[in-house]
């Protein structure tokens, strides 16, 4: 082939129209859709025109991008095809050079351009004759990064300026399997070379423009694993990238085969059976030609079989001949599994959501019947005492015992609300676990002097074991480790009957690094016992194997929730073993830093500072709230100051006197001003020993951002409602002592 003939020579009848258009001042696009170009450029040669035009064209149907540039100075861009500028979100050639600068510097990333054009180079000094490859990124319109394949290929062009001419396809989802796509690129390469030789040997009237569009193929399908170019009117294929699910079909090589044939032959041995009918059907030589007069390309999705495992294929077909008339195309066949099988985990995805929908009505429905049910009988205690309670006003001792009673409901439904507010909490991202000194065993010892008179009233022998402890001080939060030890025992008692047993057990295992050491809490109990079946579930909200009305015991099914989260928050394990009537047992397992140096308790600490303080502010904006609160510390001894919100009680210690409150007791949600802002108010007072004054929160807000909150705001405590009385002393006396 001689490389001196402008004439055969692809990319020079390119050029040469190019620089034609420029002198002309004609748009690429004007010619294009000319139906007779040859008349805009009257001095140049018609069949040239016509030939370079079909070549532009072709370029700009087919998906991908093409790229021509002088290859010297700033690399200016001479044209660029439909398909990259859409790769770049262009709608123009115009635009497309405004936002690359009109250079090929501008198309490659600032950080890739380097080693782009070096790599581009010493390709081309290694061969003149071959494609060059590179891989690099680009900036889109809307700033988006892609990764772009470049085939590109440098021309001398003497006497004019030498050019590149470039193909490019958009290599984003490909990186993930950038080494393999190598090892296929380099078989290709190879199998190129060889495909061309023999050509040359065998196929001499293979005239310069039919390889030009083979290269053309070769940069626009690089997604596809299968090639084929077929002409309807000959009844020909010839493959031009082999998979192996058609190289059988081929075995002689790349050669023509009849193209009715291999349809025949590729449908009845690879096809599903159940797409033959159809993918015959859509790639018949009519079928084809009718769709591709009215469009350039289509696709057809079908499966196939290989090596007895179905594979998710696409089909594209491309019309690269004259319009008007269909015959020239090329086929290209790609895997599609990767999207099939996204699309199915999407729909498992979709059918679990679904399925976990479906189970939370369940459970919220049958937590709403529980609830309503666990609800009512405390209430309605609550109103048939409250009842039975005016009726005895003359009768002291049976008035006492409704009211006893009474009190009894209010707690049962207080323990409800708040097993459902743990839940909530411990649900939720603001759930942590402290770091506090304190005590396990004093811990343990508290519920369990709290629990003895229910084990004593059931006749259940209850026993705690700590002697297996040596680091009792340890770092933990002391609130929740009670929740945690009294969910648990109080469990074990509640499911015990009569003349059964009930035993709390904490042991250390091993001491740690660092000052940690692992502890073991045990609590074993006779009672009735879990199944096997609902041990798999037991830990689930609002379950319980037996409702309050089949098994007597009142609950919500939320107490074991609860000290899982606790033990799960705390890093901790927790493990249950049970028989049928034969009993259960609770094993948690959690690791503390201890405290290696122990302080000895401060003198004069005790129950009874409180009495040191006489007059109390009392702030709170609910009427109700504050005359039960009133008169309980009034009967206590204490003097009440009350104010309805915060805003007033921050006027009214700005007019006291140091000594006038000793302790501030502060509501949280209040109109004008709440409970937090007050507190950072009076801390803010000029007066230091005013702003200094306890202040402790008295609230229904319950969870640990509230309590955190009201500890940054700069109160002592925060002490949740309904008023527990002994532990407001309690906090009162501490605040009151640390003050002095």
């Amino acid at each position: 082939m001689s490389r001196g003939n402008p004439n055969r020579h692809l990319m020079r009848r390119i050029l040469k129209l190019l620089d034609l258009l420029k002198g002309n001042h004609i748009e690429l696009d004007q010619l294009l859709e000319s139906e007779a170009p040859e008349l805009l450029l009257p001095s140049a040669d018609p069949l040239e025109v016509r030939a370079a035009c079909e070549i532009l064209a072709f370029m700009d149907e087919m998906p991908g991008g093409f790229l021509i540039y002088y290859a010297d100075g700033d690399e200016e861009i001479i044209y660029a095809n439909r398909g990259l500028l859409q790769i770049f979100q262009c709608d123009t050639l115009k635009e497309f050079r405004e936002l690359t600068g009109n250079s090929f510097q501008g198309v490659v990333h600032p950080d890739d351009l380097e080693e782009v054009e070096r790599s581009i180079r010493l390709q081309v000094a290694a061969s003149q004759y071959d494609l060059d490859y590179v891989e690099y990124r680009v900036a889109c319109k809307d700033g988006a990064i892609r990764w772009i394949e470049d085939y590109g290929h440098f021309i001398r062009n003497e006497p004019a300026r030498d050019v590149f001419y470039v193909f490019l396809g958009d290599a984003t989802e490909k990186q993930g399997r950038r080494q393999l796509e190598r090892e296929l690129i380099d078989h290709e390469k190879q199998q190129l070379l060889s495909m061309r030789q023999s050509y040359d040997e065998e196929w001499a009237q293979i005239n310069q423009e039919y390889l030009r569009r083979l290269n053309v193929i070769e940069g626009l399908s690089v997604n596809y694993d299968s090639i084929l170019y077929a002409d309807l009117d000959d009844d020909m294929v010839l493959p031009y990238r082999l998979s192996s699910r058609i190289e059988a079909l081929f075995e002689k090589g790349p050669r023509p085969k009849r193209f009715n044939w291999y349809f025949d032959t590729y449908l009845n041995t690879k096809v599903h059976p159940d797409d033959r009918e159809m993918l015959a059907r859509e790639t018949a030589p009519e079928y084809i030609r009718e769709k591709l007069s009215h469009i350039s390309t289509y696709y057809i999705n079908y499966r196939a079989v290989n090596d007895g495992v179905n594979q998710f294929l696409q089909l594209r077909i491309v019309d690269v001949g004259h319009k008007g008339h269909v015959s020239p195309i090329v086929m290209g066949c790609r895997s599609m599994d990767e999207e099939i099988q996204h699309e199915l985990r999407q729909k498992e995805l979709l059918a679990e959501a679904l399925n976990n929908a479906s189970l939370a009505i369940t459970a919220k429905n049958t937590f709403l019947s529980n609830m309503s049910h666990d609800m009512r009988t405390p209430l309605n205690a609550i109103f048939g005492f409250t009842a039975l309670a005016r009726q005895s006003i003359r009768d002291p001792e049976a008035l006492q015992t409704y009211l006893n009673r009474v009190e009894r409901s209010g707690h049962q439904l207080l323990d409800l609300i708040d097993k459902v507010l743990n839940v909530s909490w411990s649900g939720s991202n603001e759930a942590t676990a402290l770091e506090d000194e304190c005590g396990l065993c004093e811990i343990i010892q508290e519920v369990y002097d709290f629990l003895s008179p229910q084990a004593m009233e059931k006749d259940i022998d209850f026993s705690l074991d700590c002697s297996g402890v040596l680091h009792d001080h340890v770092f933990g939060d002391p609130e929740k480790l009670n929740q945690l030890v009294m969910y648990l025992a109080n469990n074990a008692l509640t499911y015990t009957k009569p003349g059964g047993r009930v035993s709390i057990v904490l042991t250390e295992q091993e001491e740690l690094p660092n000052y940690y050491a692992s502890y073991q809490m045990m609590i074993t109990d006779t009672g009735i016992g879990i199944s096997q079946e609902f041990l798999a579930r037991m830990f689930e909200p609002f379950t319980r194997e037996q409702n309050t009305t089949l098994s007597g015991i009142h609950g919500i099914g939320l107490g074991l929730t609860i000290a899982k989260n606790i033990v799960d928050r705390m890093g901790g394990t927790i493990d249950v073993k049970s028989s049928l009537n034969e009993g259960t047992s609770f094993t948690v397992n959690l690791k503390f830093r201890f405290q290696p140096d122990l302080l000895p308790p401060a003198a004069g600490s005790g129950f009874g500072g409180y009495r040191e303080c006489r007059k109390l502010l009392l702030v709170e904006d609910n009427e109700i709230n504050l005359e039960i609160e009133t008169a309980l510390l009034e009967d206590l001894g204490f003097s009440i100051e009350p104010a309805e919100n915060g805003s007033i009680a921050v006027e009214k210690m700005k007019q006291a006197a140091p000594g006038d409150y000793d302790v501030v007791l502060m509501d949280i949600q209040m109109p004008v001003m709440n409970g937090w802002e007050a507190a950072k108010a009076i801390r803010r007072l000029e007066n230091p020993a005013l702003a200094a004054t306890p202040i402790i929160a008295l609230s229904a807000n319950v969870f640990e951002s509230d309590i955190q909150k009201s500890i940054e705001s700069g109160m002592n405590a925060h002490l949740t409602k309904p008023l527990d009385i002994p532990r407001l002393l309690k906090v009162m006396e501490e605040a009151v002592l640390n003050r002095k």
